[in-house]
């Protein structure tokens, strides 16, 4: 017999079927003539729940059975009498497929912090929470290239090993084949990277920005989705060292069209998260809900998580320049009564979070996008402005995380291109083929990146961003 998954049987009314389902034991209880097994099998977060007559025969399976434990269970669906249900099954058969000792096994019938989970994250699927985290992370997967799709964009695949640094950042992981226990050294006494695999130095991605760049100059429109890597020595709730990151390229779209696509990516994902994982997101906002009661009055979010959602889908996003912005947070309230952990003064500062989100939370009440930001914290491939002091970057600012999208027209003049390289002091020789693309044939293009965490910790109402991946890459932290 065929396994049917616990989604379809609780969606089922074909009531008084003999099926077959597998799963793991979520509780047990037993009376003198009939037990219940709470089983799950990962396809809802809903438990299907299992009715065994008590006799001789299976008392010594039932003995076997503990939390954690798997099991197949052969059975009639019945209509549930119980509240919250409407299937359980009555089982004909039940076979034990994998032991869990109670005792050793981690994960009982409690509630469990975060921070054990992570110590367990090879068990940490199981639980409630990380299921529906993982299952709307699947779903924001699937949206993200179906939205692209129908909208003519092709995905590129860019290179995780590369030699140049997208964002002059210059906090990278190497990638070598040397013997680190016996370097070759040149003439210089340097490292010899002729020696290594590539012939040169090489890193881990930080984005696959410059390489869809160079797509988007003969296909117009695409998208990468993969993998970047930063070695940035930040153990925050907010930094990971290998992240997703979703990157769209177009040509012929200028900062207004990229602002455009940006706000309708966004609210596309957010409004399918609700249309398509609404029990995941009520479990997660009851959760959040719950979690919030032990917080001080004064850090307690004003909106629950699916009103949060909703806020975003509902409306349309405020669009302000940097000077603007900068001003209202200058003039504002908590800058003045110096609430602000980083005060607003010089105009130029980079903008923090608080900033960020109280822009977005207390001043325009819905999302913001910010644009024409100082040239000298933004990256060097951002088009400039005729001022010489701004360049046309965008960024995306939503309740509780603040940035969740940074991006820009890009720079198609060479000229300016290589004289911001140069002011940047990023070697000329390593983006050789980047500044080509601006000598034949160059358009107006733009694009953006959107962390694929940033999305998931948002649309889920998680605080740490290592419970939106599945394994977390931290400093010091490389397990599972």
């Amino acid at each position: 017999m065929k396994r049917v998954k616990i989604v379809d049987v609780l969606k089922s009314e074909d009531y008084g079927k003999e099926i077959l389902v597998m799963g793991w034991v979520r509780t047990k209880r037993v009376s003198k003539n009939v037990c219940f097994i709470a089983l799950n099998d990962g396809s809802t977060i809903n438990n299907l729940q299992i009715v065994v007559d008590v006799n001789p025969e299976v008392e010594e399976i039932l003995a076997k059975i503990h939390t954690g434990a798997s099991i197949a269970v052969t059975g009639n669906t019945v209509e549930s009498m119980g509240s919250g249900q409407s299937t359980e099954l009555h089982s004909l058969n039940l076979e034990v497929l994998g032991q869990a000792n109670p005792d050793e096994y981690p994960l009982q019938p409690k509630r469990h912090s975060l921070e054990f989970l992570r110590e367990i994250a090879h068990l940490r699927f199981r639980t409630n929470t990380f299921g529906a985290v993982f299952r709307i992370r699947h779903a924001m997967t699937y949206a993200i290239h179906k939205f692209f799709n129908d909208k003519g964009f092709y995905n590129i695949h860019s290179p995780i090993i590369t030699g140049s640094d997208a964002e002059g950042a210059g906090q990278m992981f190497h990638v070598t084949t040397l013997d680190l226990e016996n370097l070759p050294h040149n003439e210089e006494g340097k490292v010899d990277y002729e020696e290594d695999f590539f012939g040169k130095a090489t890193n881990l991605t930080v984005s696959g920005q410059l390489e869809a760049e160079l797509a988007a100059l003969a296909l117009s429109e695409v998208y990468t989705f993969g993998p970047t890597f930063r070695a940035e020595n930040s153990n925050t709730a907010r930094h990971l060292a290998e992240f997703w990151m979703i990157e769209p390229e177009m040509a012929f779209y200028d900062i207004h069209d990229n602002m455009d696509l940006a706000e309708e990516m966004l609210q596309y994902l957010v409004k399918y998260a609700l249309d398509n994982c609404r029990e995941d997101l009520e479990f997660l906002d009851k959760r959040r809900t719950d979690e919030q009661k032990n917080k001080p009055q004064n850090e307690r979010d004003e909106m629950g998580l699916i009103d949060r959602l909703e806020f975003v889908v509902n409306n349309k996003f405020e669009r302000l320049t940097y000077t603007e912005a900068f001003d209202i947070l200058r003039n504002s309230k908590p800058n003045k009564k110096k609430k602000f952990v980083f005060p607003v003064e010089e105009w130029g500062l980079d903008l923090q979070s608080e900033h960020e989100r109280f822009l977005v939370e207390k001043h325009f009440k819905k999302p913001v996008i910010l644009t024409d930001y100082p040239k000298e914290i933004k990256a060097f491939y951002m088009k400039q402005n005729d001022d010489g002091k701004t360049v046309r970057a965008m960024d995306v600012l939503f309740p509780q995380i603040g940035e969740i999208i940074g991006g820009s027209q890009r720079e198609e003049n060479y000229e300016k291109l290589l004289n911001r390289i140069n002011e940047m002091n990023i070697p000329q020789e390593e983006m050789w083929w980047f500044l080509e693309t601006r000598k034949f044939g160059t358009v107006p293009h733009s694009g953006y990146g959107l962390g694929f965490e940033s999305l998931i910790l948002f649309v889920t109402g998680m605080s740490n961003i290592r419970d939106v991946i599945p394994f977390p890459r931290t400093p010091k932290n490389a397990e599972f």
